[in-house]
């Protein structure tokens, strides 16, 4: 029998946890498996000794921080579903069992079309973690394959897909940068500077109120009122600046200074118009320029 299989399902939980640390944030420690199970110290010990025989290349001991720490030649024992992965740590998920549900065959969700390299995924959360610098292969669409060294904050969905916020030291700017078009991730050689930091950016501190109604070109505003569970027919939104812009282009609220898209394609309108001069992306966001 396999030794992975000999083990109970709660032995399993435990030791996905301690191999979804290492993965994900570089180190674990006894304490850390005590406060999210409830075990004890002995038990602790034993299961950190189980997942050294099953992986032992993965951590080592460092007796000055008295947590075990990620070996560059970590192997995860686990497979983690990318999409469960980022859900699970957008909601403070970080027990390692990452397996996608069954799905269901009466209750359908939306079909994701991009799903991002956990590898990445999981290097880039351990430079967010330690506040690390990353040097990067990164392709966009203008300008193709890049080699850039970025400060990544945190790690967002906009809606269609997965980005991370970043201070760019190629432009000296906090922008975004989305992650499946990460090549290769390796820690900088250099660390971050304090104007490289979260608390440096601006548009990611800055918290802006949108004020979405009902599209005024509706018949029956009353059905969209509905949908959004508005109050005396408006829907205030609280949001960092810098995130903005994905939710009015994610939801084609209508932007523009006279509510002018009449196609049919915006539903909502945004209220307080003079809002968007404090964010950030103008350019994705509907009407913004008309």
């Amino acid at each position: 029998m396999d030794a992975m299989e000999s083990l109970s399902f709660a032995q399993r939980q435990r030791l996905a946890f301690i191999d979804f640390s290492l993965q994900y944030f570089g180190q674990v420690s006894r304490q850390d498996l005590i406060a999210k199970f409830a075990t004890g110290l002995a038990a602790a010990t034993r299961d950190f000794s189980s997942y050294r025989e099953l992986a032992p290349h993965n951590m080592e001991l460092v007796h000055q921080t008295k947590r075990y720490h990620r070996r560059a030649e970590f192997t995860p024992l686990f497979d983690h579903d990318p999409e469960a992965i980022l859900h699970g740590l957008a909601n403070g998920f970080g027990d390692g069992l990452s397996h996608p549900v069954t799905p269901s065959s009466v209750c359908l969700d939306a079909v994701q079309l991009i799903h991002p390299d956990t590898n990445i995924i999981a290097a880039v959360m351990r430079a967010i973690a330690h506040k690390q610098a990353i040097a990067v292969t990164y392709v966009s669409v203008s300008s193709g394959e890049t080699h850039r060294e970025l400060v990544p904050h945190t790690l967002v969905n906009n809606g269609q897909r997965w980005h991370v916020r970043c201070f760019d030291r190629t432009h000296q700017v906090f922008t975004d940068f989305v992650v499946t078009r990460f090549k290769a991730v390796t820690q900088s050689a250099t660390e971050p500077f304090d104007h490289e930091l979260q608390e440096k950016d601006g548009y990611w501190q800055k918290l802006v109120s949108l004020v979405l109604i009902p599209h005024p070109s509706l018949m029956h505003p009353e059905a969209i009122a509905l949908d959004y569970q508005m109050s005396e027919g408006e829907l205030v939104i609280s949001c960092r600046a810098a995130l903005a812009g994905y939710l009015l282009r994610q939801w084609s609220v209508d932007c523009s200074a006279q509510h002018q898209i009449r196609s049919g394609v915006c539903q909502l309108a945004l209220k307080n118009h003079a809002i968007l001069s404090e964010i950030e992306h103008l350019a994705i966001v509907p009407g913004a320029k008309a």
